[in-house]
């Protein structure tokens, strides 16, 4: 996976100007064949905008902090079974392109397509990819708190 990051801060007089541009190295690509890669993260609330380390290049969990945000790219190759998984992140996903279904812990799934987006409210889920294309998505974290009801503890293993 290619993807190109520019970021735009401040100069020493508060200009705007851009910091960085250029491809991702920080790519991961997944057992499953996936690639992920962190675009940008914050670690509190409010997020500090000047903030001098990349910290998209920080070894990181997914989910974000307390009180932080990751803002993800994921691609799914075709044909891939969804990993079923949770976060306790309430999650946007914008369907940049492609198509994917979104699964449910009872089978239940949702279609989405290019331009859909997706709130994720710290559910089960899985992605899967049964088009014969690549599906890029991308996904802003929130941290969260737990959901208060007892979850199916063996889902995703």
């Amino acid at each position: 996976m290619e993807i190109r990051r520019v970021v735009i801060g401040h100069d020493k007089d508060g200009k705007a100007v851009v910091e960085k541009d250029g491809m991702m190295s920080n790519v991961k690509v997944m057992p499953s064949g996936h690639s992920g890669c962190v675009m940008w993260a914050t670690d509190d609330n409010p997020a500090n905008p000047n903030v001098a380390e990349d910290p998209a290049l920080k070894e990181r969990d997914l989910p974000p902090p307390e009180n932080g945000t990751v803002l993800r790219i994921l691609q799914l190759v075709p044909h891939k079974p969804a990993f079923m998984h949770r976060t306790d992140t309430v999650d946007y996903c914008i369907v940049l392109e492609g198509e994917c279904f979104m699964k449910m812990d009872d089978g239940a799934e949702v279609a989405l397509k290019q331009g859909d987006i997706l709130i994720q409210k710290g559910t089960w889920h899985g992605w899967e990819n049964r088009s014969d294309t690549t599906c890029r998505l991308a996904f802003v974290l929130i941290d969260g708190v737990a959901p208060t009801k007892t979850l199916h503890p063996t889902l995703g293993h």
